[in-house]
Formats: C-alpha cells, sequence, structure tokens
C-alpha cells in the first residue's frame, strides 16, 4: 500500500441501482485506504430487494431527494479527489462530471458488452466526441465490455477493467463452510439465482430441465432463487423447487444443499452472481452471452457454456454435469475458487486509490 498522504483524501460515487457487492468493494475501500466515501443512490429495484446498511465510514445521500442544483452544490460542498459516475443516464450525474472533468479524475463506468446493435453503432458515432469530455477514464468489467468502451474513445490508460467484484471473501467463506459436506456427498441439485425474466433464459432453463427424463435427471433437481414477471410460470414438478428471493447474507443454506450453478442468459451485462457462485466452489453452466463468464468459466474445467436461447444446448449441458462423477464436479467447484480470485474488492479499491494518487 502507497504512503498515506498528510491530509484525507474524498471519493464520489454517483450510483443508479445498488447491490450487495458494491457495498462489500465500498467498505473494502474504506478499510484498506485514508479515504472520505460519499455515495449517492437511487432506491434498490422491486425484483431485487437488498438490504443494504453502510458503515459509518461511508456517507449517504438519495439521489430523488436532490435537483441538479442541489447536486452540484452538494459536489462543491465534498470537494471531491475523485469522481465515480454509474453511466451517462443521469443529467445531473453528467453535469457533475463537465463541472469536475478537468480538475480530478472523472470515471464513466460502463457494464454493456458489444453486441453490435443498431444503438450501439450509433453510440460508436457520437459517443468518441461527447463522452471523453465528459469523464477522463472509462471503467468496466471485463473484456466483452471493454470491446464496447474502446469504440466510444476510451483506450489505454483510459480504459481500466475489474469494475465489478463479488463480496470475495463471504463467498469464500461459504465454501469453506461446506467444503466437508460436499466431499462427502457432493448435492445433487441445480441451483438459479437471479430475476424470472425472459433475458435470464429461465424459459429455457424450465423447459429444458422439465424435459429430462426420470432417468436422465438420475435424481438431480432444481431450486431457483428470486422473483420476477415470470413467476406465474413456475412449472409445476416435482423435482424443481421456487425459493423466492433471498438476501446475499442468507444464501448459505442453499449453497450447502445445492452443487452446479446454472445462468443461461440471452446476454448479460456482466452477471456478478457469476463471480459470486465461483468464489463459492460452485461448477456451472452459463451462456456463450453471459458476459462474466468470460472470466470465470473454462469451459471443460469449471463448468460448461450453452447457446442463447436454445432448449437443446441447455439440455445437453445439463446431462454433461449429471454425467460427471461427485469428485470431478467437486474438482471443478475448486478450479471455480481459484478463478474468482482474478477480481476481488482489494483489486477495485487498489484500482480507486491508484487513480485518486495518479500525478
Amino acid at each position: 500500500m502507497p504512503n498515506p498522504p498528510a491530509t484525507r483524501k474524498k471519493a464520489l460515487f454517483l450510483y443508479f441501482e445498488l447491490a450487495g457487492y458494491v457495498q462489500a468493494c465500498l467498505e473494502e475501500l474504506v478499510k484498506q485506504y485514508p479515504l472520505e466515501v460519499h455515495l449517492v443512490r437511487y432506491p434498490v429495484v422491486k425484483v431485487a430487494p437488498f438490504e443494504i446498511t453502510f458503515s459509518a465510514a461511508i456517507h449517504v445521500y438519495e439521489r430523488r431527494s436532490m435537483s441538479t442544483e442541489e447536486l452540484i452544490a452538494l459536489t462543491e460542498d465534498i470537494n471531491p479527489d475523485f469522481v465515480f459516475v454509474s453511466g451517462w443516464a443521469d443529467k445531473g450525474y453528467l453535469a457533475v462530471a463537465r463541472h469536475l472533468k478537468k480538475k480530478v479524475p472523472v470515471i464513466l463506468s460502463l457494464d454493456n458488452p458489444w453486441l453490435g446493435t443498431v444503438r450501439q453503432r450509433m453510440a460508436t458515432l457520437l459517443g468518441p466526441l461527447y463522452l471523453p469530455r465528459h469523464f477522463s477514464h472509462c471503467w468496466v468489467p471485463g473484456e466483452p465490455n471493454a470491446r464496447y468502451a474502446r469504440k466510444l474513445g476510451f483506450t489505454g490508460e483510459r480504459l481500466l477493467t475489474g469494475m465489478y467484484s463479488a463480496d470475495t471473501a463471504l463467498f469464500h467463506s461459504y465454501a469453506e463452510r461446506s467444503k466437508a459436506v460436499k466431499e462427502k456427498a457432493f448435492p445433487h441439485r441445480f441451483i438459479y439465482v437471479g430475476r424470472y425474466t425472459e433475458l435470464k433464459g429461465i424459459r429455457e432453463l424450465w423447459t429444458a430441465f422439465t424435459g429430462l427424463s426420470e432417468e436422465q435427471r438420475g435424481g438431480w433437481e432444481l431450486w431457483c432463487l428470486g422473483k420476477g414477471e415470470l413467476e406465474s410460470e413456475f412449472p409445476v414438478h416435482p423435482a424443481v423447487k421456487n425459493i423466492g428471493f433471498v438476501q446475499p447474507d442468507q444464501l448459505y443454506p442453499y449453497l450447502e444443499q445445492c452443487g452446479v450453478f446454472i445462468l443461461p442468459a440471452h446476454y448479460e451485462h456482466w452477471g456478478v452472481v457469476v463471480h459470486e457462485f465461483a468464489a463459492a466452489g460452485f461448477p456451472m453452466v452459463c451462456s456463450t452471452l453471459t458476459s462474466a463468464a468470460t472470466a470465470f468459466l473454462e469451459e471443460g474445467k469449471n463448468g460448461y457454456y450453452t447457446r442463447p436461447k436454445s432448449r437443446e444446448s441447455v439440455s445437453h449441458a445439463l446431462l454433461k454435469i449429471i454425467g460427471h462423477s461427485d469428485a470431478e464436479l467437486y474438482a471443478m467447484g475448486q478450479h471455480s475458487i481459484t478463478l474468482s480470485d482474478r477480481i476481488t474488492p482489494s483489486t477495485w479499491a487498489s484500482t480507486v486509490w491508484t487513480l485518486i494518487n495518479k500525478k
């Protein structure tokens, strides 16, 4: 760690949706470095009602209670040495970026992967002229997102990766607690954690799993943790269980009883849940458009990829997992833990600190 400065520096984070992993990163930041952290946030979304409470070291403000003018006044009062802006949809956040870009590092966070859509292609025409004027750097989760950021005009030292991190300490602890159970008898249960929505590939998962014969399933079950607009379509099947939404710190009983994580998304901007289950020691099945899988899933080593929107591909992957021995599945989960340490709250905090002190 670099030598701390004589005076405590300040970091301002302008966020939209928050989740537990954001809390873990911010708390690690104030734990490791002599920083005063200020966070502006929107309310959590109803389909993912995370309960988030910050320590006294993090000053929290509600975006919906402030006008743009009040937000800029707050920013001037804080006088930050670093500003993190979650996307470019909030005009007030952009106003802060314009106001401070020539004074301190102002970071654009971007989690959209490059898909080559018409909208993205239009953005690449205007983005390089517009975004670099507001932001000194662009911070993305991984390579699928970096491809888009480069097309928007951020290259070289102005482009950073590792913008999302799971609370790896929490999920590593889950892996350690369940180690003896899974070494003795690996659980024959798939687990899905996420919203019940079409883009997550939940329909293909349900139809693929329920389409397997009892002999093909070999006693395996599917447990689903979440909520969403497709909940009314949840299959009535003796081997499929609807748990509902579960807070991250209450996941352990389910993680202990389940063996393989699955997320066959049509596309996923990133998917921190993939990182979480890698850190918890799970083999996994993800679609090729689940962006986080590019960092935490190696085909055949700790899981398998599926084609997006393909029930047949999901069925094939399920059968490959079912065909493995318990010892093989346990070893795959251990490889997931190794991959999960590529990004941690500590590496996230180090990136912030480096930018603050960059000359």
